[in-house]
C-alpha cells in the first residue's frame, strides 16, 4: 500500500431516495477508514429532503456545500440510488472541478438504468434475462415472457420494489407497486441459478483489480431482496465455489462491462450462474461500502483489507476536469488484470 500525504477527503452520504439509510452506513465506514489513513475526513450528508448537512447535522446552503467540496482534495461519494449513483453527484463534482473516487456521469447513468445495461451487455455477447420495458404511464403489461417473472423499477436499487410474480393476473399490480420506486418498470424472466457477484476497480497504475467472486445464499424459495440484504439472513461464501469455466466467464464479463460502461472507482457486477453459464443480473457503480458489505469482503479475500481498499480508491480518484484529463482516456489500451493486492 502506498505512503499517503494527509489530504482533506469529503465523504458524501445519505441521499434523497429509499437507500438513504444504507448510504449513511457506507459513508460511516468510509469516514472511519479515511481517518485511519490519517487523512482529514469531511463528512457531508444529503438529507431525504435533498438538503445538505454537515457532520453536526447543521443544514448547509447549497453554495456553502459546494465551497466545502472545492476546499477538499478528493471526494468519496457513497450515494446509492437515484440522485446520486445515477451520475448526479458525479456531474456536480465534475462541474466543481473536484477529484472523486467513483464512476463519471456516463457510467453512473448507464449502470443505474437496468434496461440500458442489458442492451450494452447483449452487444458484448453477455447473456441477460429476456425482458420487456413498461414505459412511464403505460398499462401494457402483456409480455409474452415465461412465468414466473421479476418485476422491478429499471432504475431502482437495494432490491426496492422487486417482485417475483407467478400469476399472470398479478403482473399489472406488481408493475403499479414497482412504480412507487421508479419509472419505467422492467419485467424479466425469472432466472434459476446461483447468485455470484464480483467487483472491479482500476488502480492508480491503470491495472484492473478484480475481487474474489462471492456467492449469495438465501433460504430455499427466497430471493435476495431488500430484507435479506440487510437483516443478516443471507450467507456469503468467498470465494464462490463455482467451476473454473464459470469463474472465468464471470470475471471476463465484469471487466468487459466495466470498460464498456466507462466505469471508474469500484463497481460490482451481479450474475446468476446457470447450467448454461453466467447471466448478468445488474451493475452497481456505487455498491455498499460498509466493512461487512460484499465488495470489501471480495477484496479482503485477495489480501486487500477494508482500509487498504479505501486507500487504493482514493489514489485512483477521477481526475479534475480542468486538468484536461478525461475519464474515458483511462480506459484506453489493454490493462493488466490482478485478483490480489499489489
Amino acid at each position: 500500500m502506498p505512503q499517503h500525504t494527509p489530504r482533506r477527503i469529503a465523504v458524501i452520504g445519505g441521499g434523497a431516495n429509499p437507500e438513504h439509510a444504507v448510504s449513511l452506513a457506507s459513508a460511516a465506514g468510509v469516514t472511519r477508514a479515511v481517518r485511519a489513513l490519517r487523512h482529514t475526513a469531511v463528512p457531508l450528508t444529503i438529507g431525504r429532503d435533498g438538503a445538505w448537512r454537515d457532520e453536526q447535522d447543521v443544514a448547509l446552503p447549497a453554495a456553502r456545500a459546494v465551497e466545502i467540496l472545492t476546499g477538499c482534495d478528493v471526494a468519496f461519494p457513497v450515494l446509492h440510488g437515484a440522485h446520486g449513483e445515477d451520475g448526479a453527484i458525479a456531474g456536480l463534482l465534475e462541474l466543481c472541478g473536484v477529484r472523486f473516487a467513483g464512476s463519471p456521469v456516463r457510467a453512473g447513468a448507464l449502470g443505474m438504468d437496468k434496461h440500458a445495461t442489458k442492451l450494452i451487455a447483449s452487444s458484448l455477447g453477455i447473456a441477460t434475462a429476456d425482458a420487456r420495458l413498461v414505459g412511464a404511464g403505460s398499462d401494457a403489461v402483456g409480455t409474452g415472457l415465461t412465468l414466473p417473472v421479476v418485476v422491478k423499477p429499471a432504475g431502482g436499487g437495494s432490491s426496492n420494489g422487486v417482485f417475483v410474480v407467478a400469476d399472470p393476473g398479478r403482473v399489472a399490480d406488481a408493475v403499479v407497486r414497482a412504480r412507487v420506486f421508479g419509472d419505467p418498470v422492467l419485467i424479466e424472466e425469472y432466472v434459476t441459478g446461483r447468485e455470484v457477484d464480483v467487483a472491479v476497480f482500476r488502480d492508480r497504475h491503470g491495472a484492473l483489480r478484480i475481487g474474489a467472486t462471492l456467492e449469495i445464499s438465501v433460504a430455499p424459495g427466497d430471493v435476495f431482496g431488500a430484507t435479506e440484504k440487510y437483516d443478516g439472513s443471507a450467507r456469503f461464501t468467498v470465494p464462490a465455489p463455482i467451476g473454473d469455466a464459470d469463474e472465468a466467464g464471470v470475471r471476463s464479463a465484469a471487466t468487459r462491462l466495466y470498460d464498456a460502461l466507462g466505469c471508474a472507482g469500484v463497481a460490482r457486477f451481479d450474475f446468476f450462474v446457470t447450467a448454461d453459464g453466467p447471466v448478468l443480473n445488474e451493475v452497481n457503480t456505487t455498491p455498499g461500502m460498509t466493512e461487512l458489505s460484499q465488495v470489501p469482503l471480495m477484496y479482503a479475500a485477495t489480501g486487500l483489507d477494508y482500509t487498504g481498499l479505501i486507500a487504493e480508491l482514493l489514489d485512483a480518484a477521477h481526475p479534475r476536469v480542468q486538468e484536461g484529463e478525461r475519464g474515458d482516456e483511462r480506459h484506453s489500451g489493454v490493462p493488466s488484470e490482478s485478483g490480489s493486492a499489489a
